[in-house]
Order: structure tokens, then sequence, then C-alpha cells
């Protein structure tokens, strides 16, 4: 029986400590050290996924392999993705494949719109997208970031109407924070921390170091 769980009970489960969620989507990357044994990895998923009738995305280059996990059917994590997630780790391990939580993350384009009908469709023209619901696009072929129109009730003076989210494990969010604070940046606002840190560069671009940690639908 296929359950419908949460980012919390995810994280709570055994056997998923190579996998981090980000934006509702659990995600693993393997450090393979070569090509080869990418393929290795990725034809054991293959498998896997086949057996299981649950096919996750697979992003193989020359150090590494990405996967996510996200069970469409229920737009959501079920209990299908942590026992792939499990089986996956272990295929990893019997092929001598470490884990690399540290590696993952999810960039999202967000752009603040007065009215989305008016806006939605110049994007979605532009980069040949395709809606997700109706705040969303996202590129059919998985190659681009995702784009979040986020509703504005008022104008936001000085501040920029376009800006990046960058989803990261929530135990390295901190740390991310610091990093972009250390090089230049300046916190704009940590008042939704763990959610959310607003951040800018030095002349005011603004992007956001996001988690799932706070967030209500994912506790």
């Amino acid at each position: 029986m296929t359950e419908r769980i949460n980012s919390r009970q995810f994280h709570e489960a055994d056997g998923i400590e190579d996998w981090r969620v980000l934006y509702g989507c659990a995600y693993a990357y393997f450090r393979t050290g070569s090509f080869a044994a990418g393929v290795a990895l990725v034809g054991a998923i293959g498998r896997l996924a086949d057996a299981a009738n649950h096919h996750p995305d697979v992003d193989l280059r020359y150090q590494g392999v990405t996967v996510r996990l996200f069970t469409h059917d229920v737009d959501g994590l079920t209990t299908r993705d942590l026992d792939l997630a499990r089986q996956v780790s272990a295929a990893a391990r019997e092929l001598g494949v470490l884990p690399d939580p540290t590696a993952v993350q999810h960039v999202q384009l967000t752009i603040d719109s007065f009215v989305r009908g008016d806006v939605m469709p110049f994007w979605r023209a532009l980069l040949s997208y395709v809606d997700r619901g109706d705040e969303d696009l996202m590129d059919p072929h998985g190659r681009g970031p995702s784009i979040w129109f986020q509703q504005m009730d008022e104008p936001r003076a000085l501040r920029n109407r376009i800006h990046l989210d960058i989803a990261v494990p929530h135990e390295q969010a901190e740390s991310r924070v610091a990093a972009a604070l250390a090089a230049g940046g300046r916190l704009v606002s940590d008042e939704h921390a763990p959610s959310w840190w607003v951040l800018a560069d030095a002349e005011g671009n603004e992007a956001c170091i996001a988690t799932w940690v706070g967030r209500w639908w994912e506790e």
C-alpha cells in the first residue's frame, strides 16, 4: 500500500541517511569517481526501478550520479520513495560507491508577480516550459530550473522582482548562509529562518537559502 509522507517522516525513517529532501523531493548524490562506475550504478538503479515500477530522475556525470525520488501520482513523497531510496543506497554500497549529501541542491527561479496570468505565458513561450499547477513552470526535459511566480500584493521599493531560491540540505543551510556573507553578501532577512534566509550581493541582487524545516506542509 502506498502511503503519502511528509519531509519529516522521510528523514525520521531508517535507512535513508544518504538522502535529503529539497522542495518535496528526495535527493541523493553518489560520488562514483569515474564514468564507468556511474554507468554501473545507473544500470542497477534502472533494474530496481523497473522491478518496483517506480522511476526516479537520474543524472549521470563523470564524477557522480544524482538521483531524485518523487511520486507523481500523489504529487509528493510516499512510502514507495522510501523503499526505493533504501534499495538504491544498498546498490551503491555493493558497488563501493559512496554518498555525498553535501553535493545536493535544487535551484529555482522566482518571479514576483501581481497578475500571474499576464506574466506566465511570456516565460512559458520563451523557455518552451510547461505548467505545473497554477503557480509554476517547469522544463519538460528536466534540464533547466523551475520557475515559481510568487504573488505580490504591493510594490517593494528598491528590491528586485526576480531572484533565485536555492534549496539545500537542512543541516547545511547556516554554513551556506555564512559562506555567502563572508563572500561579500549581506543578510536582508532571517525572519523566516530556518525555512529560508533572504540574502543579497553587494549590488542588492537577492537570493534565498531554503530548507524544508519549519514549513507546515513538510512537517
